[in-house]
């Protein structure tokens, strides 16, 4: 089929072709060069599929705005379709197509491509409102017009100009039932605090487009936002049964069906999260820490003898974790906190003690400080209390898309505002980075370091610059890095342990790019 595939793109006058197999050398190729087109063929049989390669170029910030991803594959089933989609490729093709069908899907998206050339530039160097004007000026008419247009639409919910968002999209969805205007209208209204009237639109939204996975996914975070945790719970266990694939959509509906005490949901999420999880970028301790809370939940309401044995099923999910991660001390840290919990379910106070106690320790080999109450109420699955405005934040977060190439670009930006000694402008776009994508490793350590230089140079706010500090650490410790990003974690770990006096004035080494 790759021969084939190469034969076909030659007839088409493509010269440069990078015909490789799946190797270890993949992901380094993908990212370092610049390829004009990516096509991945997907066979579910393979170790390593083009689905997983897809999803973890996607996760890593890998799919750069000037290249065009096209994904293959001859399994048309929902499932698989869907959970191509939740990674943006720009092109989904099945297998068997024609040289005439590949050569009219490259055209189209080439031409888009380059027609958005100065736009994309505008983008990756921060002038969004610059990036708004290009737009109105590239001539394309039809479909690629409309293109054009979402693609303007989209940067005004970058930009915070919700309102004028608002308008935009609403005429576009009510003249053109598009569907990517219905859910960007749904964002706008989100950005704006109008979680009722975007709860109401999501539910007409789905129900002309019941395959829309990301309105599903929005639809329950507005819920969730208005404290309506079983309607929430409802919204993802219905997306995870349409598209079954998606590592991040059982993890939130595990969550959620914790909160709402559906423990069965839950247990059957994280399981799915764990199976799906073996060879996944995804791949985490997380969904074994969350179903062994399920388990010691599941023994407060059941016979003694379900629960000796959901006893046992707990131990030996923790004794699975903490063997699978044995060099990450927030697995221990975590996995003895559940254990305290255990032991004071069961009305054990000192066996508690002791677990917490071996907790502490963990806590403190970690060298970033640790809030071991703060961490309790998240390994008991416990909703952490919010005020009115973190319910505003989580409503504006919502209106951001998940979109690491453009996390990777506001990190870039932020570290130009550093170097040009505009510290307070790089945190913004370091912020803004990990908005859109939480998982941008370099943008969390970089505001690490910025947190702590600030901490060094001024003594307003100290103590709550070091514990700034001390979360991104902490975020960044459970995530895959590359050798760059643990040296630089191990570092600046090593410094917040050192009094303050010792560090040195101004900068403490070059940001992460």
């Amino acid at each position: 089929m790759r021969a084939t595939i190469v034969y076909m793109l030659r007839q088409l006058g493509v010269s440069n072709i990078h015909a490789v197999t799946i190797n270890d050398q993949l992901m380094e190729l993908i990212q370092e060069e610049a390829f004009d087109i990516v096509l991945l063929g997907h066979n579910a049989s393979d170790s390593f599929s083009g689905m997983q390669i897809l999803e973890e170029c996607r996760f890593r910030g890998f799919m750069k705005a000037s290249s065009c991803w096209v994904f293959m594959t001859s399994d048309s089933s929902q499932e698989v379709i869907l959970h191509a989609i939740d990674s943006k490729p720009d092109v989904l093709i099945t297998k068997p197509f024609s040289m005439d069908e590949l050569k009219a899907r490259l055209d189209l998206v080439m031409y888009r491509k380059l027609s958005l050339v100065e736009v994309d530039e505008a983008v990756s160097r921060g002038q969004l409102d610059r990036a708004v004007k290009l737009c109105d000026r590239v001539e394309l008419a039809g479909k690629n017009y409309d293109y054009v247009q979402l693609v303007k639409g989209r940067l005004l919910l970058e930009m915070g100009r919700f309102e004028e968002a608002e308008h935009f999209f609403k005429y576009r969805f009510v003249h053109l039932s598009e569907k990517e205007s219905g859910l960007c209208l749904a964002e706008a209204l989100i950005g704006q605090g109008k979680l009722q009237e975007a709860s109401e639109h999501l539910g007409e939204l789905l129900s002309h487009f019941p395959l829309l996975m990301a309105a599903h996914d929005l639809y329950a975070k507005v819920k969730e936002s208005m404290g309506e945790m079983e309607e929430a719970r409802l919204a993802l266990r219905d997306a995870t049964q349409k598209s079954p694939l998606s590592i991040p959509r059982h993890m939130e509906l595990g969550r959620v069906s914790v909160y709402s005490n559906s423990l069965d949901v839950a247990d059957h999420a994280y399981r799915k999260s764990i199976s799906l999880g073996k060879h996944s970028c995804y791949r985490s301790p997380e969904p074994f820490l969350r179903l062994a809370n399920v388990k010691r939940l599941q023994m407060k309401n059941s016979s003694n003898d379900e629960a000796i044995k959901l006893h046992n099923q707990l131990d030996e999910i923790l004794n699975h974790v903490t063997y699978r991660y044995p060099d990450d001390p927030a697995v221990r840290l975590e996995a003895e906190l559940l254990r305290s919990e255990l032991e004071r379910d069961l009305n054990n106070p000192e066996e508690a003690k002791r677990h917490l106690q071996k907790a502490v320790v963990y806590a403190k080999q970690m060298e970033a400080p640790v809030d071991i109450d703060e961490q309790r109420r998240i390994v008991k699955g416990e909703p952490l209390p919010k005020s009115t405005e973190d319910v505003a934040d989580v409503a504006r977060a919502a209106a951001v898309k998940h979109d690491p190439e453009m996390s990777m670009r506001v990190n870039r930006l932020g570290v130009k505002h550093y170097l040009a000694d505009k510290a307070a402008q790089a945190i913004r776009y370091f912020g803004l980075a990990i908005e859109h994508d939480p998982k941008n490793t370099k943008a969390l350590l970089n505001l690490a370091q910025l947190f702590l230089e600030s901490a060094k140079q001024e003594s307003a706010r100290r103590d709550e610059r070091l514990k700034m500090v001390s979360r991104y650490l902490k975020l960044t410790e459970r995530m895959p890095l590359e050798p760059a990003e643990r040296s630089k974690l191990l570092f600046l770990k090593q410094s917040l342990a050192l009094p303050l006096e010792e560090l040195p004035s101004g900068s403490l080494g070059a940001l992460l790019r």
